[in-house]
């Protein structure tokens, strides 16, 4: 008979020594993981940037510090209690041709809330340059969805990328300043903001040359993120030898903002929920521009794609997944005052890129006061009307801007 133990003991020796050349065989991937994703080695020892060498001067430094701290218990909301001014981006153009109405001026709109009108507190004709994020889904899952695009030449994480890239050659000017922040498990900002477009392309490249780390997208942890900012992933292509750093969101900038999403749509794993997200994007302000992916993959595969397949199982959504993914997107970009644009074929690319460009560049800052003082939690509606006069038909004319915001609730 065969010794037992003896055998138990030469199973467990194999099993560590298999363990042992995994681990030697995946270290150069789980760099090249490391690199693409932002998790860089932890600094343990927390460094000061500030101190100096003396106690003394260094206990005055942290007192400071301490007093420039501020309580973040409360999730922050769009309007800001102090003003109570709530800003709205507009964008007005012709129904029947298409164009962009340019140089108009405050008497031009009208402002009405839950069909109340309002005094304009603020205006500003769109000059001034521009804040965006370029916000990249960028997981496991883009490869599959964009498998069909790119089919056996390019890695299906191309259709996410292509956009992102061409954005940045065309759109890019002196003075704007542009994020890049891509997302799979969490979102990891891989650029700051800067103007600088042979930086901008740079950290589009290391995306491409590098691959997903996870297969979940947070589509809406991502959103709240970049929105209202939080503690993330240091900026990849900075030399920050903290592994996390903290990040003011867009709502707090006071500049013309906005967001370019690429990616499905698709929310995997993310903290907060679907009405969460919603109410996050509404009360920022921000327009969100929307390039929606993953359509050739649903056309090819649709017959394939009945839900109650158990195709999750294998990290494949189903239809009612997709479908449901390309609604959300263009909820949250008609509700923002962006635009939701699905891309099916690469050659569709220059020109979404050119009508979001104009869009963006065309945005008109309005702002009021609300005559509204209930403050209970309840969703508010937001009109934009432009009369010309005799000059064009109001019927023609097509105001692009925020619908709604969830007024301020009091804690009782």
């Amino acid at each position: 008979m065969i010794d037992r133990a003896r055998v138990i003991r030469v199973l467990a020796a194999m099993v560590v020594v298999a363990g042992m050349i995994g681990m030697a065989v995946r270290l150069p991937l789980d760099q090249q993981v490391q690199a693409q994703a932002g998790r860089k080695s932890a600094d343990k020892k927390k460094k000061n940037p500030g101190a100096t060498g003396d106690p003394e001067e260094d206990r005055q430094e942290q007192e400071r510090q301490e007093e420039k701290k501020v309580d973040k218990s409360q999730s922050p909301v769009s309007i800001n209690i102090d003003t109570n001014i709530v800003n709205v981006e507009a964008v007005v153009y012709n129904k029947k041709t298409g164009g962009i109405l340019q140089g108009l001026k405050k008497e031009h709109f009208e402002i009405y809330e839950d069909g109340i009108r309002q005094e304009i507190d603020n205006f500003a004709s769109p000059d001034a340059p521009v804040t965006m994020v370029l916000l990249l889904e960028y997981s496991k899952l883009v490869d599959l969805l964009g498998m069909p695009t790119g089919g056996y030449f390019e890695p299906g994480r191309i259709e996410i990328l292509r956009p992102a890239y061409e954005f940045v050659r065309t759109f890019v000017q002196p003075k704007d300043f542009i994020s890049i922040v891509a997302f799979d498990i969490r979102p990891t900002p891989i650029i700051d903001f800067t103007d600088d477009r042979n930086r901008l392309m740079g950290a589009v490249n290391l995306l491409i040359r590098n691959n997903p780390a996870f297969s979940e997208s947070n589509f809406f942890d991502a959103l709240k993120f970049v929105l209202r900012g939080g503690v993330g992933d240091s900026v990849v292509l900075e030399n920050n030898r903290q592994e996390k750093s903290e990040y003011a969101g867009l709502y707090e900038i006071n500049a013309r903002t906005a967001i370019l999403l690429v990616g499905s749509g698709i929310d995997t794993f993310s903290k907060i929920n679907f009405d969460e997200a919603r109410k996050t994007v509404e009360n920022s302000g921000v327009p969100i521009y929307a390039i929606g992916t993953g359509n050739m993959f649903l056309k090819r595969y649709d017959q394939q794609l009945d839900p109650g397949r158990g195709l999750e199982m294998y990290g494949i959504p189903d239809r009612m997944t997709l479908l449901q993914a390309q609604n959300t997107l263009k909820t949250f970009a008609d509700s923002t005052g962006g635009k939701y644009f699905p891309i099916t074929f690469p050659g569709e690319i220059p020109s979404v890129l050119q009508s979001i460009s104009a869009l963006v560049r065309n945005m008109y800052s309005l702002g009021y006061t609300p005559t509204n003082s209930r403050r209970e939690g309840k969703r508010r509606k937001i009109t934009v009307k432009v009369n010309l006069g005799d000059k064009i038909d109001p019927k023609l004319l097509v105001v692009q801007h925020r619908q709604t915001y969830v007024e301020p609730k009091d804690r009782k």
